[in-house]
């Protein structure tokens, strides 16, 4: 099994042999001739999915997704890949080509677009109304046309031609990806999963095992549940499992399930219009998928089914359902802001049911046993899923299911991705289970370069940087990083503001520095530290004040006497602001100098 866990390049040193010179320069990159194949995001993780496939002056990209924070980055709303690259090579990006509609495949379309202009990209159906909504949003619609694509679609350029085949996931119109390089053919599978029965289109068997008789250089196959024996269950065994439970509830109903699941949130719908119930949507994003899924024909019940949440007080409680965000505990999705009674229209009664139709992810387990609980305190009968039970099904196919893509596949080389590390190196021995060899299963990081050359495969030399970028609103300057900094200091160690009123002028100080602390110490048991370091400060202002200065010297003299100090004192290291305050007779003086008109500010920095 060939591995690469870091992008460290092989030392050359005097004592490099003959044989190794030889086996580098062999992996060497011949960008003239050699297919090379690199994710920005999507290897050791779950999320940020983005992998491109380059030959000579031309680059196809699959996905564009985005990754969610974890609790520690605080403030970040996603998580994009460095597009530094791409953006460099951006005249040789011939098409972005979008395998479904998840946010962790789409996400990151908006940020990429204001970093690289792209007259048009592909999608399937579905995909492209969530994309063009995205758009919207973001005031982009003009920025790039969105072709839509299926199963018989295809896209040529000079160098690459692909093709499509339909897969199941837990959102319509999802597909896989099969691009014939130079090198050798390549098949992308985005999200997946077999089902046998599925709701919506099924995926074609005929179609992948023809690929399969034809060849396949190279397989990336999604490895989310490498590690989960067995097969999944049939969406339509879910289907009956939420009838049965809609049937055998006396009162209201409120589910909870993922707002992308579309094809679940019609079985919901429909369950509740069979039982005599009428429904009622809450969630932004749950809002939004089902006003484009009623808009593409997904969603069928009619219109007079829906209701308001001002109707809900007009109905019995068992003629109400109510569908609603905050499956994984989310503190602003709507089942959690109904949990804590803040929520505009829905307040918890006796006799409330609230189902999940979906399973916690990895991470998400304290978060909704925490809404779990607050539902339950509050008189809800909480029903959640289990083999038992059978309210929910994955999207990503269990060991069983990997194995029956890869015999219909039946590729020379492999590389597993859409996982974290483990999952990669579990889904690598599936495949040797199926007579891959070993040395040709690659396990690579983000950035790493699998180089295609004459239907051959090895991991180069080189690799493209591919730094996580933080986003914080919509800046993906990378800027954020340095603020997420500022935020874990305040966080574990606080801040201290040093306010210092001198005369520039005479270039004098004109009393002791006053310090305030927010979140470093307790003020009231720590005077006597704060006054010393008052006295530390002043006497390092008028050692640098007896010659001139400018206001920035200041502050830097401030905190390159006071940060040593304190953290002499406290091993804390907070975030020090220093305020230096001129007198008013001083600010009129430089005014009237550089012909500023007079200001009532005293503060200057």
């Amino acid at each position: 099994m060939t591995e690469r866990t870091n992008g460290a390049r092989p030392v050359r040193s005097a004592r490099f042999s003959q044989i190794a010179e030889q086996e580098y320069n062999e992996h060497a990159i011949n960008r003239a001739t050699d297919t090379l194949v690199y994710a920005m995001g999507g290897l050791g993780e779950v999320g940020k999915n983005m992998y491109c496939i380059e030959h000579d002056d031309e680059i196809i990209i699959i996905d564009c997704g985005v990754k969610f924070p974890e609790d520690e980055l605080l403030g970040v709303d996603y998580v994009i890949p460095d597009y530094s690259y791409l953006v460099k090579n951006k005249d040789k990006i011939k098409a972005l080509i979008i395998t479904h509609g998840h946010e962790d495949h789409i996400g990151g379309i908006p940020f990429f677009l204001q970093s690289v202009r792209l007259k048009e990209l592909y999608a399937p159906r579905f995909a492209k109304a969530l994309i063009e909504k995205k758009l919207e949003e973001h005031r982009l619609s003009r920025s790039c046309k969105v072709i839509e694509i299926d199963s018989d679609s295809r896209v040529r350029t000079k160098y690459f031609s692909v093709g499509f085949v339909d897969t199941v996931h837990s959102i319509p119109d999802s597909l896989g990806i099969l691009v014939n390089t130079p090198n050798g053919r390549i098949f992308e599978t985005g999200d997946f999963k077999f089902d046998l029965t599925p709701v919506g289109t099924n995926s074609d068997y005929q179609k992948m095992a023809f690929m399969g008789q034809a060849g396949i250089t190279l397989l990336m196959s999604d490895s989310t549940n490498s590690s989960v024996p067995g097969s999944s269950i049939s969406e339509r065994k879910v289907a009956l499992a939420i009838m049965e439970q809609m049937k055998k509830t006396p009162g209201r109903l409120l589910v909870s399930t993922f707002a992308s699941n579309v094809l679940r949130l019609n079985q919901i719908l429909e369950a509740a219009v069979s039982c005599g119930r009428k429904v009622a949507v809450f969630g932004r994003s749950m809002e939004n998928v089902c006003e484009i899924g009623k808009r593409l024909g997904v969603i069928k019940i009619p219109e007079s089914s829906f209701i308001s949440g001002n109707e809900l007080n007009t109905l019995p409680p068992n003629r109400i359902c109510i569908v609603c965000t905050g499956s994984q505990g989310e503190p602003m999705a709507a089942l959690s802001r109904i949990a804590n009674g803040t929520h505009k229209f829905i307040r918890i009664i006796p006799g409330d049911t609230v189902l999940f139709s979906s399973n916690p992810i990895p991470g998400n387990g304290v978060s909704v046993g925490g809404v779990i609980n607050q539902l339950t305190r509050v008189g809800a009968n909480v029903v959640t899923n289990s083999p038992l039970t059978s309210f929910h099904t994955t999207g990503h196919a269990p060991k069983e299911e990997q194995l029956l893509m890869l015999n219909l596949i039946r590729p020379k080389f492999f590389m597993p991705n859409h996982g974290e590390y483990k999952m990669l190196v579990q889904h690598s021995a599936t495949a040797q289970e199926t007579g891959i060899a070993e040395d040709h299963c690659l396990i690579c990081s983000n950035g790493d370069i699998v180089v295609m050359r004459n239907e051959e495969c090895f991991i180069a030399n080189e690799r493209i940087q591919t730094d996580a970028i933080y986003v914080d609103g919509n800046d993906t300057s990378g800027l954020s990083t340095n603020v997420i900094k500022d935020r874990k200091i305040l966080a574990e160690n606080g801040l201290v503001a040093v306010i210092v009123t001198i005369d520039s002028r005479y270039n004098k100080i004109l009393c002791r520095p006053s310090i305030v602390s927010r979140g470093f110490v307790f003020i009231k048991d720590s005077q006597t530290l704060l006054k010393e370091a008052e006295l530390i400060v002043y006497d390092a202002l008028k050692k640098t004040m007896q010659q001139r200065t400018t206001f920035g010297e200041l502050k830097n003299c401030i905190r390159s006497s006071l940060e040593p100090f304190l953290f002499k004192k406290t091993n804390r290291n907070p975030i020090v602001i220093p305020v230096i305050l001129n007198q008013k007779a001083a600010i009129a003086e430089i005014q009237s100098k550089t012909g500023q008109r007079p200001t009532r500010r005293k503060t200057a920095e």
